[in-house]
C-alpha cells in the first residue's frame, strides 16, 4: 500500500529527513553569517541569494579560465568570479592575484584609473570586431583560397 502523502510529510522518509538537516542547518548558518534576518523568508532569501552567488562565482571563474588562451578578458573574469564568492579563501586568492599584476599597489587595490582603461580596452576591442570583423575574415578566407588554389 503506497501513502498518498508527499514524500517531505512521511516521517519515516529518509531522504525527507535529510532535506529537513540541509534546510535547517543552511539557515542556522545564514543567521550565523548573514546579517540579522527575521523572518524565515528573509532567511530563504539569504540563502538563495548565497547559493546564485556561488553558482555565479563558479560560473565565471570557469568562463575566466576558457578565456586565459582564448582572446578575452580571462584574468579580469576569474577575479570577478573570486569577488561574488562568499570564502575567505576567495578574497585571499583575489589578494594575491592583484600584488602580482605590475602596477598596483602592496594593499592589492587596483586604482579606478586601471579599471577604466580595461573596461575602455575591452569595449573598444568589441565594438572594433563587430563592426570589422566580417570584413577581416572575408579577406582572410579569400587569401587563404589564394594560396591554395
Amino acid at each position: 500500500m503506497v501513502s498518498e502523502e508527499p514524500a517531505e510529510h512521511r516521517p519515516d522518509d529518509p531522504a525527507a529527513a535529510a532535506r529537513e538537516l540541509v534546510r535547517e542547518a543552511a539557515f542556522e548558518a545564514e543567521r550565523r553569517t548573514g546579517r540579522a534576518e527575521e523572518t524565515d523568508e528573509e532567511l530563504r532569501r539569504g540563502v538563495l541569494i548565497r547559493i546564485a552567488r556561488i553558482v555565479g562565482g563558479f560560473g565565471l571563474i570557469g568562463l575566466g579560465i576558457a578565456l586565459l588562451p582564448l582572446p578575452g578578458p580571462g584574468w579580469v573574469t576569474i577575479v570577478i568570479g573570486l569577488s561574488l564568492l562568499p570564502f575567505a579563501w576567495a578574497e585571499r586568492t583575489i589578494a594575491q592575484i592583484r600584488r602580482r599584476v605590475p602596477g598596483i599597489p602592496d594593499e592589492g587595490r587596483i586604482p579606478t584609473r586601471t579599471w577604466v582603461i580595461m573596461g575602455a580596452m575591452t569595449l573598444g576591442f568589441v565594438a572594433a570586431s563587430l563592426l570589422v570583423g566580417d570584413l577581416v575574415g572575408r579577406w582572410l578566407a579569400d587569401a587563404w583560397s589564394a594560396i591554395w588554389s
